[in-house]
């Protein structure tokens, strides 16, 4: 008798929108350490999603292809960060689709296919739109000519893979002349985007979300997998406290709630705004009624398990920021929520916030005084 074969994979597709670059790789982490206990079972994840601007330099980069100064970089906004990925230099940043599978190869461990099928994602996902991608033969991505429209760049531990793939669907070509691009000093190879070769053609750039689904939609097949698209994930805010001398207000969760120090930051209830929730979770608390302010910055992040069990067991959050403005000598009330609270330089508050998101969000605030 012939044994049954074995259901497929799932691969469970998160479109994410922003999430800045540490809190994306500790997502991965968070993923990967589900996905070995299986939890849920049999599957695998991708999230699609983009990085404010940020170079990041592989396990084989050099600083010598970074070509921009540090004062430059900083200036621009620019974030550098040293990562476990395979490959040289890159750039990431906003008009570019990034992709981090956490998929467990252990059914198919060969990591030329892997790599090869996140290549192939990228070179259909290019004939979907009329274009015609191909590989290089000396140079991993996917390529038109001789100039690249996707990079890839991957880490295995015991077969559990991250990081992934970036597709310039339309970012600010510009922004890749801070480096070499993958370390390819070539004069003769360039970079490209997919709006810029379609606009050379006289035909419009399509839509990143587009761009997002035909990349989803081909993946799963190329890895073995079937696709299964992941919940809205829960809606939560924060709300950066701020006194008339430009401290920061932080509060430090319960050691069975994380033992993290955060600001203000709660769920969205079913049928409210972010605003409200904004104002009712400062003033649960902390106690405070005060008006606050949205600060235009909206971003995910993977949750920690003793956050993540008090929202149902999801993964990911998104989360928009606001701001509020509190009276000199405001003494917080504290709920059972958190067991510590204090008033803080704004360096040192950053100094104490476990999420990139939420240090953005602080810098935001007091760059417009509450």
């Amino acid at each position: 008798m012939r044994p049954i074969p074995s259901r497929p994979r799932t691969l469970l597709v998160h479109k994410l929108g922003r999430v800045e670059y540490a809190d994306g790789l500790r997502l991965m982490e968070l993923a990967a350490a589900r996905l070995r206990p299986g939890d849920p079972p049999g599957t695998d994840h991708l999230f699609l999603l983009e990085h404010p601007p940020v170079l990041t330099l592989g396990r084989g980069a050099g600083t010598a292809n970074v070509l921009a100064s540090p004062a430059w970089l900083e200036k621009q906004g620019f974030e550098l960060h040293h990562t476990d990925r395979g490959g040289d230099v890159t750039y990431h940043g906003p008009g570019q689709v990034v992709g981090y599978p956490v998929v467990d190869l252990a059914d198919r461990p060969d990591v030329r296919k892997y790599v090869a099928a996140l290549e192939e994602a990228m070179i259909r996902a290019c004939a979907d739109f009329g274009l015609a991608a191909e590989r290089h033969p000396e140079h991993r991505g996917a390529w038109v000519g001789t100039r690249k429209i996707g990079a890839v760049g991957v880490h295995l531990s015991r077969w559990v893979t991250s990081h992934g793939f970036a597709f310039n669907a339309d970012p600010d070509l510009a922004h890749f002349q801070a480096i070499v691009p993958c370390g390819i000093a070539d004069p003769r190879l360039g970079v490209t985007s997919l709006a810029r070769e379609l606009r050379e053609r006289g035909r419009a750039a399509p839509p990143l979300a587009e761009v997002e689904e035909r990349l989803a939609s081909w993946l799963p097949g190329l890895l073995g997998r079937e696709r299964a698209d992941a919940p809205e994930p829960p809606r939560t805010v924060s709300v950066v406290g701020l006194d008339p001398a430009g401290r920061v207000l932080l509060l430090r969760r319960a050691e069975a709630r994380g033992g993290f120090w955060q600001q203000v930051t709660g769920r969205v209830e079913p049928g409210e705004g972010a605003a409200g929730a904004a104002r009712r979770e400062l003033a649960e608390e902390t106690g405070a009624e005060a008006a606050v302010v949205a600060l235009g910055y909206e971003h995910a992040f993977g949750l920690e398990p003793a956050v993540a069990a008090r929202l149902g067991g999801a993964l990911v959050a998104r989360e928009s920021a606001f701001a509020a403005r509190l009276p000199a000598g405001f003494v917080p009330r504290l709920g059972e929520e958190h067991v510590a609270w204090g008033w803080f330089a704004p360096e040192e508050a950053l100094e104490r916030l476990r999420y990139a998101g939420l240090r953005r969000a602080v810098r935001l605030a007091v760059a417009r005084g509450g």
